[in-house]
């Protein structure tokens, strides 16, 4: 075996021995990843991958041809005497609607491919397992998907080449309108954050394998990549919220267990939808700011649409927004060092002057509620529930949460 996964080698030994033929798999880009011990049929193309560690060109043309990159069912591929090459049944890899390899099984010349393709039924549970396993360890890692991350990263941080390449993925044309998803956990502990930033390499990785198994399988999730501290999903913009929700459900799931760690509450933030893809920059700009603001306002929700986020879309237009200079503001800061009177006004605001459900989410009697105005009213030495004084220390509030927002 050329794999050092024990059980990818465990799965592959199993299904040679089924099918009584040796069996050989490969990722995406060719790459062997590993073969069965039992080879008593090979032919100078499977000599050479065995020992080259990677299908040839012209070997890789003839394999083409017969469409192996868009089945999604067993393919026999004829012997080419040109090539030095014997028949073989190309079983495509997927997990979900997602290709995740190729698994390769060569027959003698005057055997007919049919004894192979009548057995695999038998084994889909087995060839399901390997499909899984090389979508944990092995597709992430692959060349190809880590040069298109790369290339749709680029696309969203506005590289025009690359906006034009991604245009042209099978994916992604002719699927407008689009929409992009940030997704990322809620990290309140500043010693966990500075852990999660001292390996760079092991960060983009987790979030990388944690976004590829969130969104295999979901309908309109068509790309994702991922980011040092957050992961990047191209949609198809449906109606609904539905499959968004199970993105993030399964992504909390992924990178929990992956991190080693308690799940913790994470975010989806979506951008405004966009028919043009020299959009995509914006969208992606949308959908980290929407995020944002979901990480420092609870009061959001988990799963926001940039067009939700209220205020927050014009703190964030600013690169660097203004500290809240408001003269009411800094006097009610100091003297609301207990914290009593600040959340009680924030969430009066937030949910538009009922006294009733602030009493209710903060567990106080409604008069404890009314109390606490008095008490701002005599600080300030103004109504806050009035007009310009209201607007005032609502967007100071605001504006002190979007600078503790995180930086991604």
């Amino acid at each position: 075996m050329a794999i050092t996964n024990g059980g990818v080698e465990e799965s592959v030994e199993a299904i040679a021995g089924a099918l009584g033929h040796g069996v050989s798999v490969e990722d995406l880009d060719g790459v062997l990843l590993g073969y069965s011990s039992h080879q008593s049929t090979a032919d100078q193309v499977r000599v050479n991958f065995l020992l080259s560690k990677k299908v040839p060109a012209d070997v890789s043309a003839w394999q083409l041809s017969h469409g192996i990159a868009t089945a999604v069912r067993p393919v026999v591929v004829p012997a080419n005497e040109q090539l030095g090459m014997l028949g073989r049944v190309c079983v495509p890899l997927l997990v979900r609607g997602f290709r995740v390899g190729y698994l390769w099984v060569i027959h003698e010349a005057e055997e007919s491919p049919h004894a192979i393709l009548q057995a695999l039924p038998g084994i889909r549970d087995r060839l399901d397992r390997l499909a899984e396993l090389l979508l944990d360890t092995n597709t992430p890692e692959s060349e190809a998907r880590r040069r298109r991350e790369a290339q749709f990263l680029a696309a969203c941080a506005g590289d025009p080449d690359a906006v034009d390449a991604v245009a042209g993925w099978p994916e992604v044309h002719g699927r407008a309108p689009w929409v992009v998803g940030t997704v990322m956990e809620r990290i309140e502990d500043p010693d966990m954050a500075l852990a999660e930033l001292a390996d760079p390499e092991a960060g983009v990785l987790l979030q990388r394998i944690s976004a590829l198994q969130a969104t295999v399988g979901i309908r309109p999730a068509l790309f994702s990549a991922g980011a040092q501290l957050h992961a990047v999903v191209l949609f198809r913009d449906l109606p609904g919220r539905t499959e968004h929700e199970v993105v993030l459900k399964r992504y909390g799931a992924e990178i929990s267990l992956r991190g080693g760690h308690p799940e913790r509450p994470d975010m989806l933030g979506l951008s405004e939808p966009f028919a043009d893809l020299r959009r995509l920059p914006e969208a992606y700009a949308q959908s980290k700011s929407a995020v944002q603001a979901a990480a420092v306002d609870p009061g959001i929700g988990p799963l926001v649409d940039y067009r939700n986020t209220g205020v927050y879309q014009f703190l964030a237009a600013s690169p660097r927004p203004a500290a809240p200079e408001s003269v009411y503001f800094a006097d009610l800061a100091e003297q609301d060092r207990n914290g009593e009177l600040l959340p009680v006004l924030e969430l009066l605001y937030d949910t538009d002057g009922s006294v009733a459900d602030v009493a209710a989410r903060l567990h106080l009697h409604r008069s404890s509620v009314y109390n606490r105005l008095a008490r701002i009213r005599s600080i300030i030495g103004a109504d806050p529930l009035r007009g310009r004084v209201r607007l005032e220390l609502h967007l100071a509030m605001k504006a002190v949460r979007w600078a503790n927002r995180p930086r991604i």
